[in-house]
Parts: C-alpha cells; structure tokens; sequence
C-alpha cells in the first residue's frame, strides 16, 4: 500500500515535528521543509498529495508559494495562518487554497482536515462525465473543459462544480455545498463556499462571457444553469 505524501511547510520547527507525527501515526508519509522557495521546488520534483502551508515564511511567503504552485499543479493546499482576520483566510482560499486552519489548532483537527481534503479529491462518483451546454465534467481525468478549451481548476473548485451539475437547476443551499465539498461542518465555513463560487464564476466567465453558470438564489444558496432557466421561466409564465 502506498502512503500518501504530505508536504508540510513550516518553519516553526516545534509544530512541524508535531504535525509529521501525527500524519506519520495516521498513516500518512510526511516531509518537512521550512523555506518557501524550497516548498514550489520541492513540489515540482517530488509531486506530494498535499501540501500544508504556513502563511508566514522565509524567502517566499505562503500567499506566493500558493500563487507559484496554482502555476503548474492541482495540489490539494492547506493554508496555516496566525491571522484571525477573515479576510486574510478568505484571501488564501481566493488564490486557489482548498482550505485553512488557524493557529492554535490541534493536530487531530488538522489530521481530520487532511483526510477530509484527500478524501474528496479522490472520491469516485457514479457518473463519471457530466454536460451542461458546452462545459464537459470529467471525474476519471479530473478535466473540466469548456467549449474544447480546458479550464484549470482547484480540487475544491473541481467537486463544487460537479455537484452543483449533477443536477442543473436544483438550489444547494451553502450547508449542503459544505458538508458534500468540504467534507465537514463547520460554523464559519459557509464563506469558503463563497470564496469557491467567487473564483469559479471569474474563470467560467473568462470563457462564457455571456452567460451565467452559476446563480445566487438569495437567502438559500446556489445553482447551476445553462441557457433559460425553465424554473425562472415557468414562474414568470404564471404570473
């Protein structure tokens, strides 16, 4: 059996060590390295299952190492931050990180996490290709495509954008995107949903300038749509 490898980039060496052995007990193969311009090149030679980032390091901080790696690898990204603020939680999801944690954390919390992430990054569906007008999701590849022309997206960007086409036009409210995205419930979480929406509907939009995908349905959640919305239509008929 292979051991899935997980990068962990921090310098704080104490909660470095913590983390490897953690991981290591549950299972996982865990390296650590402490510099930011170390983790992009470490990335592209030893391609890891996931990478835990610190937000705060020396020679590249975790925001660039984030920008560097979404360059040229899906990698699944934990951000670590001391920050409280939301919005600099919010800003690592927004560079195409899967998920945060906050500093103090436990290590069993960072662990479940971590196996939340790889879980839905890997997970099988039955339907193994979904269509709505020209956008073509491929679950074997992990490929979304658009008009023939590939759309590179996040893991998290990925299962969010297959369960809101598994079934166009159903409302999902942001709970539901949480616990089947994400993989957990968590109070505050519903704003990385939001985050996910923001830069899916940003990069659709680079290749479908004309039409909506994904909609808001306010006060409920969202979903996705090609062309007339026959619910919409249907309202409007009856009026």
């Amino acid at each position: 059996m292979t051991h899935k490898h997980i990068l962990i980039v921090e310098d704080e060496q104490k909660i470095a060590t913590l983390l490897k052995e953690y991981l290591e007990k549950a299972g996982y193969r865990a390296t650590i390295t402490g510099w930011g311009d170390q983790a992009v090149a470490h990335v592209r030679r030893s391609s890891p299952d996931l990478m835990l980032l610190d937000i705060m390091l020396p020679g590249m901080d975790g925001m660039a190492v984030c920008r560097e790696v979404r360059k040229f690898s899906s990698l699944p990204i934990i951000m670590i931050t001391a920050k409280v603020e939301e919005i600099d939680r919010l800003l690592g999801l927004e560079i195409g990180a899967d998920d945060y944690v906050c500093k103090p954390f436990s290590p069993r919390e960072v662990v479940a996490r971590v196996k939340a992430v790889l879980r839905r990054s890997t997970a099988e569906t039955v339907e193994k290709c979904l269509r709505l007008g020209p956008i073509a999701l491929d679950d074997i590849s992990h490929r979304v495509r658009v008009s023939g022309k590939e759309l590179e997206v996040t893991p998290s960007e990925f299962r969010l954008l297959q369960v809101l086409m598994s079934q166009p036009g159903r409302v999902f409210s942001r709970d539901e995107l949480l616990a089947r995205v994400q993989g957990y419930d968590c109070e505050g979480y519903d704003r990385t949903i939001d985050s996910h929406i923001k830069n899916l509907r940003k990069k659709l939009t680079g290749l479908l300038p004309d039409q909506e995908i994904i909609v808001t349905v306010y006060g409920v959640g969202y979903k996705a749509i090609y062309g007339v919305d026959q619910n919409l239509l249907n309202k409007q008929q009856s009026v």
